[in-house]
């Protein structure tokens, strides 16, 4: 995944050592001796309260210098050299236009192409610099640039420390190597520990991403790069934020923790953490898992997931994963234990091409404004925008109830157009005066319009019961027909007419001869008390509820002086007198009340 390979890069930065502070401005050529800045290392050393004077070799001048002019200027013992002059102590050069060379304290400040090279591996050069011999530290000004034979830093005031090979830069600089670029406000380097740290407005480019952040840190040792504060990085396949991780240039793992997200072209997948193998291309998110498929407007949301590349294959469980879809203003949630997506591809070679589809199990739930629906499994082709539900399927719609052994919901343009159900199919709708008509088929097809079913075609081994109505107020008898085929036609979700197409045989039973055993066809089961809810589907993954306000603590009240009180007497209370054998018990305070006879309700028999 190239967005990851931003920090490889690092791995050159091995033999780096140095950096800067404060920009000064010096006089290229020599006139008068210049007094040591206070705040420089050097004239901190034997402060009161500053660092102790630690006697190092003495700076040696080398032959070339084409004048020499010595004296006491200001009180301080010089030596004003000009033309090629140049500087020894042990691994460490120094070359400059000209220079004062503080005797008594073993210090040299450099002007006009200065120039430093330790033991041939690293070079400064600068417009102005100081050397401190005794401690070992040198600070170089104004355009300065530092090489080693992999890359180039430059930056206008640079911090060097010959002893410890550590170098610091506040002023801002500017990293390169044949193939990237660093910028950041500060840098620093120690190669003791072997530890790079950027920080500030930290900028990286390379040919595949750039990467913004406030402090980078990178260990050569171990190859790994750790990044602390808000980090984004842009690549050609996508976009990574992330406030806390590391990657390791080595094995090309990155660890990506708080809120940490990645953006591509068709997807959004964020968590609390993120791991990432580049090699395996496999990667793993945990703690509120957020998937967003940008085309279609599906977001799956789980408290695990995991990320296979090569295979296209995304997996979300723990904490019952759930999938919304948004259509139209109408908006799909779907839950199960396990979720699995995968990726639409074309077909390579003699491999088949690759269906974008969701898979959904066990225990699936579905919401969507009026219809409700679980099952086992279910599968979901979202190219075709098909749902196929598996293993015990029951779909609820206004006030009817769909089970089959298998169904599929059929969508276009955002709508339900089509449920088929296959094999045992049953559909229940229960009446307004709670009389529960029943059909029965080998197979149906529901038709929708606007959400609502406005057909069904029963499809071999018809059977249907059909209570007629007064009004809304009374039942008046059921009709009873078989037939190998039917049709039925809705309207505000109510039956309105029934067609029997082939060899109907048809009944009409009044309400005095109706028998229990008539009243339900066999395979008959209503089952309202599984039917979803938007907040048992939704769970804890959509939770939008309010969250309860803190109560405000509440303030000690002062405390007030005790003062002894004189016993009060003790209050006789009266005796209740138990009640006597057989009389019900009251709460206190229910007042009784009054039964009456039943109401007789007259129910109107219809033609036979």
């Amino acid at each position: 995944m190239p967005l990851f390979r931003v920090l490889v890069f690092l791995q050159l930065l091995l033999p780096l050592t140095a950096w800067a502070q404060q920009p000064a401005a010096r006089p290229k050529t020599v006139s008068a001796p210049a007094i040591l800045p206070k705040n420089t290392p050097a004239a901190a050393a034997g402060q009161p309260g500053g660092p102790p004077v630690v006697k190092g070799s003495r700076i040696e001048l080398l032959p070339g210098t084409r004048e020499l002019v010595g004296g006491v200027f200001n009180g301080v013992k010089i030596r004003k050299l000009l033309g090629n002059v140049s500087f020894r102590q042990d691994d460490a050069f120094l070359y400059c236009d000209s220079a004062y060379q503080y005797l008594e304290r073993n210090e040299v400040e450099a002007f006009s192409n200065v120039r430093m090279v330790q033991n041939d591996t690293m070079t400064i050069t600068g417009d102005h610099g100081f050397y401190d011999g005794d401690r070992r530290l040198a600070r170089m000004t104004g355009n300065v640039v530092m090489r080693d034979p992999r890359m180039t830093l430059t930056t206008p005031t640079l911090d060097y420390d010959l002893t410890n090979k550590t170098a610091t830069y506040n002023s801002g600089g500017h990293l390169t190597d044949p193939q990237n670029t660093l910028d950041s406000q500060q840098g620093f380097y120690d190669t003791n520990s072997k530890v790079f740290v950027f920080k500030k407005n930290v900028h990286l480019v390379t040919p595949d991403s750039e990467l913004n952040n406030d402090t980078l840190r990178y260990n050569t040792i171990t190859k790994i790069a750790y990044f602390n504060g808000p980090t984004r990085i842009k690549g050609k396949q996508g976009n990574l934020y992330a406030e806390v991780g590391n990657y390791n240039t080595i094995t090309r793992v990155s660890d990506f923790q708080k809120n940490a997200k990645i953006d591509t072209k068709d997807y959004l997948l964020g968590g609390d953490k993120l791991v990432y193998d580049e090699l395996k291309l496999y990667g793993l998110a945990t703690g509120h898992v957020n998937l967003v498929s940008k085309k279609d407007n599906i977001t799956l949301r789980g408290d695990v997931g995991r990320y296979w590349r090569g295979l296209g294959r995304t997996k979300l469980y723990g904490g019952r994963p759930v999938v919304r879809n948004i259509t139209d203003k109408d908006t799909l949630y779907l839950a199960a234990d396990t979720l699995l997506s995968v990726e639409a591809r074309p077909a390579l070679k003699k491999a088949v091409a690759q269906r974008e589809v969701l898979y959904a199990w066990p225990k699936v739930q579905i919401f969507r404004g009026n219809l409700q629906g679980r099952c086992d499994s279910l599968t979901y082709d979202r190219q075709d925008s098909i749902i196929y539900l598996n293993r015990d399927p029951v779909l609820w719609q206004a006030k009817n109830q769909l089970t089959a052994d298998s169904m599929e919901l059929r969508q276009k343009r955002g709508k339900v157009d089509q449920m088929r159900l296959y094999a045992n199919s049953f559909i229940v709708g229960q009446d307004t005066l709670l009389n529960f008509n029943q059909v029965k088929g080998r197979n149906m097809v529901a038709y929708f319009r606007d959400n609502r079913i406005a057909r069904v075609d029963v499809l071999g081994n018809a059977e249907s019961i059909y209570y007629a109505l007064d009004n809304d107020t009374a039942t008046t008898g059921m009709n009873k027909a078989v037939s190998a085929n039917m049709v039925m036609r809705f309207a505000e979700n109510k039956l309105k007419t029934i067609s029997f197409l082939t060899n109907p045989d048809a009944s009409f039973i009044p309400p005095h001869e109706l028998k229990a055993p008539d009243q339900r066809l066999k395979g008959y089961t209503w089952r309202p008390t599984e039917r979803p809810t938007r907040r048992t589907v939704l769970g804890k993954q959509f939770d939008d509820r309010p969250k309860p306000k803190a109560k405000p603590k509440a303030k000690p009240k002062p405390t007030k002086k005790t003062t002894k009180k004189k016993p009060t007497p003790a209050v006789k209370k009266p005796v209740k007198t138990p009640p006597k054998p057989g009389t019900p018990l009251a709460k206190p305070g229910t007042p009784a009340v009054k039964t009456s006879p039943p109401v007789k309700i007259p129910v109107r028999t219809g033609p036979k």
